[in-house]
């Protein structure tokens, strides 16, 4: 459909006042969290290195489907990217999220498509930094959000963008209301659209806006994706309308930008968009933060991260579940990440690695890495350090 900087509150931008009335939950704070429940959740320690989420090979194949529609070279894009295409055959296989954003910029240069040949016509290059350039002089998020979906019904003919309030005007809903039944190329355009969306309006308010639930036009996906995450809400498949649900109060709040700000925001994205206000305030990522920092070590267990947070096992356990993770889930799929990067970006042995992730025995190390991604380390490193072929111009050759 993500670096890290997870400012909860901004400085405000010279010239504009912030809202002294803030709607939704409140943030966590550094003295401990109080749960839905009232229940105090203890501040885990901070750690300076943060934890690289790493993307499923799903979104990499969704991505491509425009460009292959069109007949381009994906081999050849894919290793502009730095992603070895034999990873596309495995389908528990992730990509660094440096990987996923330069694939991007790569579609995006090789189309003169922003939507990389995903709809009918190109929606050109500018067009993301014109709307966001309309939006930074609106007073409130409400009044932004029109005028960026203004800018944007110009372009696209195959879905129309609209934003819409409940009848009791407590729900606000992005919707895109599509005209014909949607190809995989559209549903996919559609979802794309509407993450961008949602990540251009953290933005423009320099905090994340919590979504109620969001709606997609595609299937269940048949392989583990990172939708969910990357939401952080419900998510519902096979709706006939693609749509991000929040409460209205948010549309109230001042647009905290200004063109210095775009200026740095578009120099980013789409590196920043993916997780700039990620939110690092529930329990699970919060976990994930502070196992980071003793991946060398035995990990905690369940019972000892619940003492360390002041809760029971059992209350831990459900809250993890209320967010749709388990703890086990996390620190594997931490581990993982963290294997992936070692293995991409480094010259480590795998026995190295093995230990740096706290694995006393590398064939310990090899079972766990192919349950969590299909194939052996060794395999994985090597298929990720196939030969890139050098292409000297942004017009790969299309294949016959």
């Amino acid at each position: 459909m993500h670096i890290v900087a997870t400012p909860a509150h901004r400085h405000p931008v010279p010239g504009k006042q912030r809202s002294t009335v803030v709607p939704g939950p409140a943030l966590a704070g550094t003295t401990g969290t109080t749960g839905t429940t009232g229940t105090i959740i203890a501040p885990l320690a901070a750690t300076a290195t943060p934890a690289r989420h790493t993307i499923a090979i799903h979104h990499v194949d969704q991505i491509l489907l425009g460009v292959r529609r069109l007949g381009f070279d994906i081999d050849a894009l894919l290793r502009r990217a730095a992603i070895s295409p034999a990873l596309l055959a495995s389908p528990n296989a992730r990509v660094t999220q440096d990987q996923y954003a330069a694939l991007i910029r790569t579609l995006r240069r090789t189309t003169r498509d922003e939507l990389w040949g995903l709809l009918s016509r190109p929606v050109p290059p500018g067009v993301f930094a014109q709307a966001a350039g309309a939006m930074i002089h609106s007073a409130t998020l409400e009044e932004a959000i029109q005028a960026g979906l203004r800018q944007y019904r110009l372009h696209i003919d195959e879905f129309t963008p609209r934003l819409h309030l409940s009848p009791d005007g407590k729900t606000a809903s992005l919707i895109l209301h599509g005209h014909a039944p949607a190809s995989p190329c559209q549903i996919f355009a559609k979802s794309t659209f509407a993450f961008h969306a949602y990540g251009l309006i953290n933005w423009l308010v320099a905090r994340r806006v919590p979504l109620s639930r969001v709606d997609l036009g595609s299937g269940p996906p048949q392989a583990l994706t990172d939708t969910e995450r990357i939401f952080n809400t419900t998510v519902r498949y096979g709706q006939s309308c693609t749509a991000l649900h929040f409460d209205a109060a948010w549309l109230r709040l001042p647009v905290m930008q200004d063109p210095a700000g775009l200026r740095e925001f578009l120099l980013e994205t789409p590196h920043k968009l993916l997780v700039r206000y990620r939110d690092n305030s529930c329990l699970a990522e919060r976990i994930r933060l502070h196992l980071r920092s003793h991946l060398d070590d035995e990990l905690p267990s369940l019972e000892q991260m619940a003492q360390m947070l002041r809760l029971t096992p059992q209350t831990l356990s459900r809250r993890l579940r209320d967010e749709g993770r388990g703890y086990q889930n996390i620190k594997d799929n931490l581990r993982r990440d963290a294997a992936i990067g070692m293995l991409e970006h480094s010259c480590l042995s795998l026995q190295q690695v093995a230990l740096r992730l706290g694995f006393s025995e590398l064939s310990t190390f090899h079972r766990a890495f192919k349950k969590w991604t299909g194939v052996a380390p060794g395999e994985y490193r090597q298929r990720g350090m196939q030969p890139i072929s050098p292409i000297e111009d942004d017009s790969p050759r299309q294949s016959a």
